[in-house]
């Protein structure tokens, strides 16, 4: 049923259908979800490490995530930090509307592609249709959740269990837009990649990955993770997803409105 769920939107939505797909969607009109489709005014394609949006550029539209993994990224002292990762159906600069200068770069991780909406589209949308606006500033407060839950795995856990806890995460969010693969997930990351989203460096994310092969949790291979046991790989992250806002206590019921 989810799997020609997932077709169904994907062929009435090409551009927008995974967003906020699995939480806040089902809660919005069809004529809702139709008006968000409309918003891109237009398609860019982007090939790995370039820069979407450079911190402190000035920048008049915001992106979606169409296809693809996107960064976020700080570089200070002449080093890269990672502070979040983007997945298809993700408003990327959404924030840049009020903002209009980003503290930090927006940075393709492979191939992308997205969808630009321009803020004064979103002026409108604002002053005309207030239930797209929420569900806009839900997905915005939905990556600060995110960013929290980042915080906390770099202050509790060792490098082992954060690296299991970005992919258990990954794993969680695809899921909630129907983008799953039953043993591997596959990513374009590098293991300096890891390490920059693990606050460590690259070799303690080496020897990181290396230890969740000894203990037959996970094997991670050029960014792709294989296990056989999912629920396994979660309890040793500690991952509890309620932070995502798809399943559990935080989950958003029929009456949102």
């Amino acid at each position: 049923m989810h799997a020609t769920t997932d077709k169904v939107r994907a062929v009435r939505y090409p551009l927008t259908g995974d967003f906020l797909a699995g939480r806040l969607r089902q809660n919005l009109r069809s004529e809702d979800l139709t008006y968000i489709e409309n918003l891109v005014e237009s398609v860019e394609e982007h090939g790995d490490g370039t820069c979407i949006l450079e911190r402190g550029a000035r920048t008049e539209c915001s992106t979606i995530l169409i296809e693809g993994y996107v960064f976020r990224t700080i570089e200070s002292g002449g080093k890269r930090f990672i502070t979040g990762v983007h997945l298809p159906g993700d408003f990327i600069d959404l924030h840049g509307f009020a903002l209009k200068r980003l503290d930090h770069n927006v940075v393709a991780a492979g191939k992308v592609r997205v969808g630009c909406v321009s803020h004064a589209t979103l002026r409108r949308v604002m002053m005309d249709r207030p239930g797209v606006a929420r569900a806009m500033w839900f997905a915005t407060l939905l990556d600060a959740a995110i960013h929290r839950k980042w915080i906390q795995t770099l202050e509790q856990l060792d490098a082992p269990r954060r690296i299991a806890h970005l992919y258990a995460e990954l794993r969680t969010r695809l899921e909630l837009i129907g983008r799953v693969n039953s043993r591997a997930l596959r990513t374009p990351f590098t293991q300096f990649d890891m390490a920059d989203m693990c606050g460590v460096s690259a070799i303690h994310a080496n020897r990181a990955v290396g230890k969740l092969k000894e203990m037959e949790i996970a094997e991670i291979r050029r960014g792709d993770l294989y296990t056989d046991d999912w629920d396994l790989l979660k309890k040793f992250a500690r991952f509890d997803p309620d932070y995502l806002y798809g399943e559990g206590p935080l989950k958003l019921e029929d009456d949102w409105d």
